[in-house]
């Protein structure tokens, strides 16, 4: 299952949530504004990470600056805790399955939660070689498939 972490003000969440309707892609979404997050969510947030806190703190957040936040001197612990009660230095959205993580909106990058199965067609792997037209409409009508299937 995805795992959509949003706020309700930010439009790139919107976008998000916008992708995955129209593809008809199940996700539950947390309103990290509207609960009280935990220790298991920022551990499920960094479990696919490749930097750790880095890939899930937003250095231009308001908190982030007014708190003088150094992350590297701090323990895991006590940075879980600042994340907990102060949800907005977090980057949004964060978006995560069970083998993947991403935080922002990006068209092209936000394709790997499409399953596995459909990426292929979508991508036209294995295509035989067709002028770029009729591979426009290859993958015009496969995502048009795709986002009538519940």
């Amino acid at each position: 299952m995805i795992t959509l972490y949003t706020s309700s003000s930010c439009s790139s969440c919107r976008k998000a949530k916008r992708w995955f309707e129209s593809y008809n892609i199940e996700y539950r979404e947390k309103n990290i504004i509207g609960i009280k997050l935990t220790r298991k969510d920022i551990i499920n947030m960094l479990k696919y990470s490749e930097n750790g806190f880095e890939d899930i703190i937003s250095t231009r957040s308001k908190v982030f600056k007014e708190s003088n936040l150094n992350p590297e001197e701090m323990k895991f612990s006590e940075l879980a805790e600042f994340i907990i009660d102060n949800p907005t230095i977090l980057k949004r959205p964060i978006i995560i399955n069970d083998q993947i993580m991403q935080t922002g909106y990006n068209e092209d990058e936000i394709r790997a939660f499409i399953p596995r199965e459909f990426r292929k067609f979508i991508n036209c792997e294995g295509c035989e070689q067709n002028t770029p037209e009729r591979e426009r409409e290859y993958k015009r009508s496969l995502e048009k498939a795709l986002k009538s299937i519940k």
